[in-house]
């Protein structure tokens, strides 16, 4: 459905400064699937785009947030990583009242969304795109930050001795909120102290997108190859293992409760994708059960915010529930990872 752009006047005389297309803003559309930020496809001539700008209710960090993202995906140019083209950004808030950016429209789709025909009925296409995911992560797992302008896109220094500390505060941070009921999600206090006892020795530094997953990325509809892979607000520097955790956590019928409805794809056996993650990065994997703790351990926290956000009423009721279950599902697959791993 056709809506207007928001702050159309301002935009348009942004998009004639920055050469973003030519004429009129027209065909804007919010497009679906994401439940954070707002992504505004639009036309300008014969030219289509897509802007990203943060939540209506804004968190403090929503403006840095688009910064960072832009400054990533211009990082990423050139690279084997599929990836949104940035355009342009903007940087000042004063524009419109948010940071904000302009990429390319992927042709592509997600797979929250819709799964054309192709993706439903062929095995061996539903196998690729499990296939696609593993190589989406092990080419940027070997983006190398320095070398990318991104040596200070995030701390390096002790980020697996910070773990356990940055997320148990981020969870505790959440009592500030009005009306949060509290994080009655499981034992966190066990899973912390699992992975404090079970550190590893050190880690490999690289870029890392911190929230990946088949939400998060889009597919070909000629293929099950990616097209891009999108939303890139929790991206920092850190070990890309994190990534592969990630993966596991949300891997398709690996937790009760998920937001996503249209997957009933296989797309493959996840400790076989592994072995081929391990492959192609020719990582050692000695220490992989502590990123498939933390994994879910930490997204669990971050998903809880929602949740505790919708008690003070700045997210979709329906949204916070969903996510809170999403929590109590990802604490307890940490939990069952403890005790098969001891």
């Amino acid at each position: 459905m056709e809506i207007e752009m928001p702050n159309y006047e301002a935009v348009l005389a942004w998009l004639d400064a920055h050469k973003v297309g030519v004429g009129p803003i027209t065909d804007v559309s919010l497009l679906a699937g994401g439940t954070q930020n707002r992504l505004y496809r639009f036309r300008r001539g014969d030219e289509v785009f897509v802007l990203r700008r943060p939540p209506e209710h804004k968190r403090a960090n929503s403006d840095e947030t688009m910064r960072r993202e832009s400054r990533l995906l211009a990082a990423l140019a050139g690279t084997d990583v599929p990836h949104p083209r940035l355009i342009a950004a903007e940087p000042d808030e004063s524009v419109v009242g948010d940071a904000f950016y302009v990429m390319s429209v992927i042709d592509g789709f997600n797979p929250n969304v819709e799964v054309p025909k192709l993706h439903l009925t062929s095995r061996d296409v539903q196998r690729e795109m499990g296939e696609s995911m593993i190589d989406g992560i092990a080419a940027l797992s070997i983006v190398d930050p320095v070398v990318r302008g991104l040596s200070d896109f995030g701390k390096a220094d002790k980020w697996i001795e910070r773990q356990v500390g940055r997320w148990q505060s981020q969870l505790d941070s959440y009592s500030s909120l009005d009306n949060y009921k509290g994080p009655d999600i499981g034992d966190v206090a066990r899973i912390g102290k699992w992975l404090e006892d079970n550190k590893p020795p050190q880690m490999k530094v690289g870029v890392i997108h911190g929230d990946y997953h088949f939400s998060n990325v889009m597919f070909r509809y000629d293929s099950g190859k990616l097209a891009a892979i999108v939303d890139w607000e929790l991206a920092t520097i850190g070990d890309p293992l994190l990534d592969l955790g990630h993966l596991m956590a949300c891997w398709p019928g690996a937790l009760p409760v998920t937001l996503n409805t249209n997957f009933s794809l296989d797309v493959g056996d996840p400790e076989v994708l592994i072995e081929r993650y391990a492959a192609i990065t020719e990582r050692d994997m000695t220490w992989w059960p502590w990123f498939r703790v933390l994994a879910p351990y930490r997204l669990g926290i971050i998903l809880e915010g929602t949740n505790a956000r919708a008690d003070a009423g700045l997210a979709p009721r329906d949204i916070g529930d969903a996510l809170h279950q999403m929590t109590i599902g990802l604490i307890s697959m940490a939990e069952g990872l403890i005790n098969v791993y001891g």
